[in-house]
């Protein structure tokens, strides 16, 4: 069985916590923009297929889209024992060698 990863998370509790803080879902928002013709088009074509409008047809691309990205860059998932060894060399990391030093001394280009 593979075990997820969220390494914003402490822990089960802390991301229920982290979901229940968020702002109530109840005021609805606009978002306007500006797209090519064909693309309208397109998308018009596509919504129509589904049987939905442009508004639903856009508002659930862009939510799953926006979903997959998050998760993209939080979790990932490892099985047991590799997550087991995962976590051993999180806690455990090497001692820095020759290169890690010598970036460590370097002056970062924002400061140049």
């Amino acid at each position: 069985m593979a075990k997820v990863l969220d390494p914003l998370a402490r822990n089960a509790d802390d991301e229920a916590l982290a979901v229940a803080e968020r702002p109530a879902a109840d005021t609805k928002g606009s978002i306007n923009l500006r797209i090519e013709a064909a693309t309208r088009r397109l998308i018009d074509d596509a919504a129509a297929i589904l049987g939905k409008s442009r508004t639903e047809f856009m508002i659930e691309s862009a939510r799953r889209q926006a979903i997959d990205v998050l998760l993209d860059q939080r979790l990932f998932a490892l099985e047991s024992e590799r997550f087991d060894e995962f976590v051993r060399l999180l806690d455990n990391p090497p001692a820095p060698g020759p290169k890690l030093r010598s970036l460590l001394r370097r002056v970062p280009a924002w400061q140049k």
